[in-house]
C-alpha cells in the first residue's frame, strides 16, 4: 500500500539513510498518488498534484508533519481533471499543468476555484513539462506505446489556443516511447527526458534518461543517454538536476529508488 507523504533527503544521503524530514498527515491533504514536484527556489515553495481531487497543492519550503498546504487550486473554474503532472515558473510567475491534451497555465500565487490565465490546446501532452524562461520556451512530452510512440513538442512559452509546436522531435531514431519527467539547463539549453518505456511493465527494456537541445527537430537520437547496465536503471520516471554540483538525479520505478549521477557535459 502507497503512504501519502513527501521525504525530504540530504543531497548526499545514499542506501538507507533515514529522511530528514517527513510531510504526512489529514492536513496536508496529499493523496497516495504524486508522480510529480517541483521546487521553488525563488519564493522557497514547492507544489505537488492531488490527482483524486483535481488539486494542486502549494507548500511553504520548510513543510512537514501534518503542516497544511499555503495554497490550493481546485474547483470547476479551474479545469482540472486528474493529471499528474506540473510545472513552476518561478521568473514569470506561472504554474502549468498538462490537462485535456492541452496545458492549462495559472498564477503564481493562485489560490481556490479560480479559472486559468491561459489555455494551450491539442497539444498532444500527458507526460512530461518544462518551461525555459531563458529562452522564453514551453517544452512538452507525450505518452505513447510501442506501435504509437510519444515525443518532445517545443513551444512558445506564452502559446495559447491552437497555436502549434516550433519543434518536435519524434521517430525511431530518438528511442522515445514515453516522454515523462522532464527538466532543462537554461544556460546551456539541455533538455534531460525519462523514457520509462511502456507502462504496466516492470522491465520494459530500451528505457534511457535523454539529453537533447532545444534546436532539435524531427527524428533526432538523443546527444546523451543514461542506461545500460553500468547506470543500474530499469524504469526511470523522474528526473531532477542540480546544477551547482553538476548532478541528474533520477527516480526509478522499478528500482524504488533515487540515484545520483555526476554529469557536468549538460551544465
Amino acid at each position: 500500500m502507497a503512504h501519502a507523504q513527501i521525504a525530504f533527503f540530504a543531497r548526499l544521503a545514499k542506501e538507507n539513510t533515514p529522511p530528514n524530514r517527513v510531510l504526512a498527515g489529514q492536513k496536508t491533504l496529499l493523496s497516495r498518488t504524486m508522480h510529480d514536484i517541483r521546487y521553488d527556489d525563488v519564493h522557497d515553495e514547492f507544489v505537488v498534484n492531488n490527482p483524486f481531487a483535481y488539486a494542486l497543492l502549494v507548500f511553504a519550503g520548510g513543510a512537514s508533519g501534518d503542516d497544511a498546504p499555503k495554497r490550493i487550486i481546485q474547483g470547476p473554474k479551474t479545469t482540472i481533471g486528474g493529471s499528474s503532472r506540473l510545472e513552476i515558473d518561478p521568473v514569470n510567475n506561472e504554474i502549468l499543468i498538462p490537462e485535456g491534451g492541452g496545458v492549462v497555465v495559472f498564477d503564481r500565487m493562485a489560490n481556490g476555484d479560480v479559472p486559468p490565465k491561459r489555455k494551450l490546446n491539442n497539444a498532444g501532452s500527458g507526460g512530461g513539462i518544462v518551461v525555459d524562461p531563458v529562452h522564453n520556451l514551453l517544452i512538452l512530452g507525450s505518452g505513447g506505446n510501442n506501435r504509437n510512440p510519444g515525443g518532445i513538442r517545443i513551444y512558445d512559452r506564452t502559446a495559447s489556443g491552437d497555436t502549434k509546436a516550433l519543434r518536435t522531435i519524434s521517430g525511431p531514431k530518438t528511442g522515445i516511447i514515453r516522454a515523462l519527467q522532464m527538466q532543462v539547463v537554461p544556460s546551456t539549453g539541455w533538455i534531460a527526458v525519462t523514457q520509462p518505456g511502456e507502462s504496466g511493465t516492470f522491465d520494459p527494456g530500451g528505457t534511457f534518461v535523454g539529453f537533447w537541445s532545444i534546436n532539435d527537430d524531427g527524428d533526432v537520437p538523443p546527444r546523451w543517454k543514461l542506461a545500460g547496465p553500468k547506470s543500474t536503471l530499469i524504469k526511470p520516471r523522474g528526473v531532477a538536476l542540480i546544477p551547482g554540483h553538476k548532478e541528474v538525479i533520477v527516480a526509478d520505478m522499478s528500482l524504488n529508488a533515487v540515484l545520483v549521477y555526476y554529469f557536468p557535459e549538460i551544465f
